[in-house]
């Protein structure tokens, strides 16, 4: 910041670097108090990434609702001057008198006629050609190929179809493999980030194998108070796995899990359709073992 004082050779100018809202709120500080602002940023426009949040602190104000009227009044303030897409390369002098050395990148268009009407972005010949690239198309392994083929001819005339394809491949495998989500997105034409993110969503959902008995530990505060988290460790001991973890067996998942809704039995653990209420830790071996003999009983009526 510089005094207008001509005698010791100040002028009355500052230079603010970036224009986030604290760089933007800077510059109408010094210019409200008579001192011409340069305000420099890197990127084509000023406001920086609060744009990008939906609320903001204490207030839970949108983003815009306090940036805008910042915008409008650098906009319309004689003493500042913005100086985009442009970094500093050096500085030299002392405090108080100083000279600053910019890289301006160019921009293309003369900014004084720009109306922001967008003509140029679709009439420009170069930056904005098309190149389409030819993606390899996705083959599904035999394992895998009968059954999601048969899933997806199921669902083909039905709107909104991926819901369901998901649910059904989850039942036939207990996870999504990863070839099998981008088939899915080759086929119905969503896009693998799409179906990705629905797939991380859901805790019914996984992206590794898990065991066919999911075993969940309640661990809400009903439950927790009630010493579901020693459940917790017995579960964990008798099957030698962590929270998260499958047996090598691929028999059983364990997991912990926020509240199943049973306050009123609580300590609870499910394992599938199971609901094992007010558990105590000496119920756990019969439980696990139960689980087992059900399995093999299931496994030999399929043989």
């Amino acid at each position: 910041m510089f005094d207008d004082n001509k005698s010791n050779g100040k002028i009355g100018s500052a230079l603010v670097v970036g224009g986030g809202i604290g760089g933007m709120q800077a510059a109408l500080d010094l210019a409200e108090s008579g001192i011409k602002v340069y305000l420099v940023d890197n990127k084509p426009s000023i406001g920086g990434v609060m744009a990008q949040l939906d609320k903001t602190f204490p207030t839970n104000d949108c983003a815009m609702c306090t940036m805008a009227p910042r915008l409008v009044e650098i906009g319309r303030h004689k003493d500042i001057e913005k100086i985009t897409l442009s970094e500093v390369e050096s500085i030299t002098g002392q405090p108080g008198n100083f000279s600053v050395r910019l890289n301006k990148k160019p921009r293309y268009v003369d900014e004084k006629k720009c109306t922001g009407c967008g003509a140029c972005v679709s009439n420009c010949p170069t930056r904005n050609s098309v190149q389409i690239v030819e993606k390899e198309k996705i083959k599904l392994q035999p394992k895998y190929a009968e059954t999601v083929t048969e899933i997806l001819k199921k669902h083909q005339d039905r709107k909104g179809p991926l819901m369901p394809i998901l649910q059904e491949v989850n039942a036939a495998y207990n996870y999504f493999p990863e070839n099998v989500l981008r088939y899915i997105s080759q086929e119905t034409k969503y896009s693998l980030s799409h179906i990705t993110r629905i797939a991380t969503f859901y805790s019914s959902f996984s992206l590794k194998p898990i065991g066919k008995h999911t075993i969940n530990v309640c661990m809400g505060t009903a439950c927790y108070v009630r010493g579901s988290g020693i459940l917790l460790e017995q579960f964990s001991e008798k099957l030698n796995v962590k929270a998260g973890e499958t047996t090598e067996d691929m028999l059983f998942t364990l997991k912990a899990v926020r509240c199943i809704g049973c306050c009123g039995l609580a300590p609870v653990a499910t394992i599938g359709d199971d609901v094992y209420g007010k558990l105590q830790t000496k119920k756990i071996p019969e439980i696990i073992e139960k689980s087992k003999i059900k399995e093999l009983q299931y496994a030999q009526a399929n043989n």
